[in-house]
């Protein structure tokens, strides 16, 4: 099953500068396995993405195919295989 993972570009240097990412699951589908695979193969992208206990960090937020996924189940939503997964951080400032 495949899936593709879009990042802003306040993200992509710790990827090497790509906008997507492809991730290949075969056993459970969900965000949480893919965004292990992701931990894997980018550490640095992890820490931006997940906190110390491996939690969703609160400012970012996951949208799969368009709906956020927080709504649904959190780091257990269920990926179907195409599923497209974008990250967005939240903007704060003043």
């Amino acid at each position: 099953m495949r899936v593709t993972v879009l990042l802003p570009g306040v993200l992509r240097p710790a990827v090497g500068g790509a906008p997507e990412l492809t991730v290949e699951l075969t056993d459970r589908a969900t965000l949480g396995a893919a965004l292990d695979q992701l931990a894997e193969r980018f550490p640095a992208l992890n820490r931006r993405l997940r906190d110390e206990t491996g939690s969703l960090r609160r400012y970012v937020n996951f949208y799969v195919d368009g709906e956020e996924c927080r709504h649904i189940d959190g780091a257990d939503t269920e990926l179907a295989d195409g599923a497209e997964v974008q990250v967005i951080p939240s903007v704060a400032g003043g």
